[in-house]
């Protein structure tokens, strides 16, 4: 088994940058997942780091371990509380018009036996806001920085169709899946930098670098990951 790639270190925590494809919880019909990487990432801890919040399967970039239970705690009470601050990267299926600005959509969740469950916008939904930029534009598809206040399930899919008026390249659930002709094989979400602030510690701070993907879209991987603001 490789070892994943890590982008900070210390005594309570680590963030590694997850590959798309990996994910978080093992399958229900088996496979390798983060479960399976764990054990080389104690690093003479005697015990596994834990994930403190999820990435979906196809989503790669900074995740966030903690390496024992008082941390795991405290940066989960961070993120509850909104401390956290995080930039994603995404590819929009289609061109933005303008250049920056916030979507603010009540988020609630449902279900049918054809589509199985998504997230759909709804006023008696649960709030979510999610700040934009673009970064950059290619024929017909544009790379977009995003920068969640909130944590919802698929928040920042569900933003891009709603709130950009198209969805995230290879979004199965929100767009019209994986696009050979693209060489987009999965959802192009990236989770580019994490910052999550900490009493009497300097805060936990890290940067993974645009994937090769990326690249295959126009994008040079050498594009800037932005820190948070």
């Amino acid at each position: 088994m490789s070892v994943l790639p890590i982008l900070f270190e210390d005594g309570e925590a680590l963030v590694i940058d997850k590959p798309a494809g990996l994910p978080i919880d093992r399958p229900r019909a088996g496979g390798t997942s983060l479960e399976n990487y764990l054990d080389g990432l104690r690093l003479g801890f005697q015990r596994v780091p834990l994930a403190v919040h999820r990435l979906d399967q196809d989503t790669s970039g900074c995740l966030l371990l903690a390496r024992h239970a008082k941390a795991h705690k405290r940066f989960a009470a961070a993120f509850e509380a909104r401390q956290v601050e995080k930039v994603y990267l995404g590819v929009v299926a289609g061109p933005v018009a303008d250049d920056e600005g916030t979507i603010a959509l009540n988020l609630s969740k449902i279900s049918s036996a054809e589509k199985g469950w998504r997230m759909i916008p709804a006023r008696a939904g649960k709030p979510a806001v999610t700040h934009w930029r673009v970064v950059d534009r290619k024929e017909g598809i544009t790379l977009v920085e995003f920068r969640p206040e909130t944590g919802r399930t698929h928040q920042i899919r569900i933003h891009a169709l709603a709130g950009l008026g198209a969805a995230l390249l290879g979004d199965p659930i929100y767009g019209s899946g994986a696009d050979g002709a693209r060489g987009a094989r999965r959802t192009m979400l990236h989770a580019a930098s994490l910052t999550v602030p900490r009493d009497g510690k300097p805060p936990i701070a890290a940067t993974a670098p645009l994937p090769a993907d990326f690249a295959t879209l126009g994008f040079a991987t050498d594009t800037p990951c932005p820190p948070p603001i």
